[in-house]
């Protein structure tokens, strides 16, 4: 596949609007999925921040955590829900483009952009523990219960030990044997990795063992174009509770949460024999 150069994301939207969309018509044309794609249903509707650039979401033990981007103005939050308020909130130092966020027991870790550096959280006070390094850009992260898994916007999806951060391994995401990248923000459900793919209204369904692209969930239309401030106000956001088997979505500067049902493309049938 084609790489695209990144202009959106390597100078925080200064270039101007022939170039971004230049852009975004060569990653669509690097990204066309082959393989079935999903829809959706959306069960509920649920305010969200629209001056929160999110960059990761996670759901766990009954509360909704939200890390926000853009050197200055990134955050850990905790969130409420029903009303989008911060019910807590951790700056993150200026130094830092927070971006993708993972839970890890009593922990919250969220990675940086460019700064090579994970953030490890007390869940409970946001006090900062510790940091580790990491080689490479940090997009989107999530854990299996054995590994943490970082995105950095290429084809590949590292495992990390979680204890030390030390890489245990890598796999590299295809679509009928054509790597899929630009794959940000991720959640672990069902024995999947879900992946947004960034400014697109795709979700890839990857087996974590291979990095087979096993089917898409097409989020076309969930927002209203109207509702799109800017045109980084992308689809970047994936929550699961997997107590209730509920799946959350939002985007980047989205004035909404959703909460959605996955409808499975419906199977076409086969040819049929004539009989003699």
């Amino acid at each position: 596949m084609a790489q695209c150069f990144n202009p959106l994301k390597s100078n925080q939207m200064r270039f101007p609007a022939t170039t971004r969309f230049l852009f975004v018509l060569c990653l669509l044309a690097g990204t066309t999925a082959l393989a079935s794609a999903d829809t959706y249903r959306i069960v509920h509707t649920y305010p969200h921040d629209p001056k929160a650039f999110t960059q990761g979401l996670l759901y766990a033990d009954g509360h909704l955590y939200e890390s926000t981007g853009i050197n200055g103005e990134s955050s850990l939050r905790m969130v409420d829900i029903e009303t989008g308020r911060p019910l807590q909130v951790q700056p993150v130092p200026s130094k830092y483009f927070a971006e993708g966020l993972a839970a890890w027991g009593s922990t919250l870790v969220q990675l940086t952009w460019e700064t090579h550096v994970a953030l490890v959280y007390d869940r409970f006070s946001f006090r900062l523990l510790r940091t580790f390094p990491y080689t490479g850009e940090g997009w989107g992260l999530t854990e299996d219960g054995k590994s943490l898994i970082l995105s950095d916007g290429t084809a590949h999806l590292r495992f990390f030990d979680p204890a030390t951060f030390d890489e245990q391994r890598q796999i590299t995401v295809k679509d009928h044997g054509v790597p899929v990248t630009e794959l940000n923000e991720l959640e672990y459900v069902h024995g999947e990795i879900y992946a947004n793919v960034w400014h697109s209204d795709r979700i890839a369904r990857i087996a974590p063992a291979t990095g087979k692209v096993l089917g898409w969930i097409d989020l076309t239309g969930l927002l209203p174009a109207a509702e799109h401030s800017t045109p980084e106000a992308v689809l970047n956001g994936i929550a699961f509770d997997a107590a209730h088997d509920r799946l959350f979505v939002t985007g980047k500067l989205w004035p909404k949460l959703f909460e959605i049902k996955v409808i499975p493309e419906p199977v076409k049938p086969g040819p049929t024999r004539k009989r003699k």
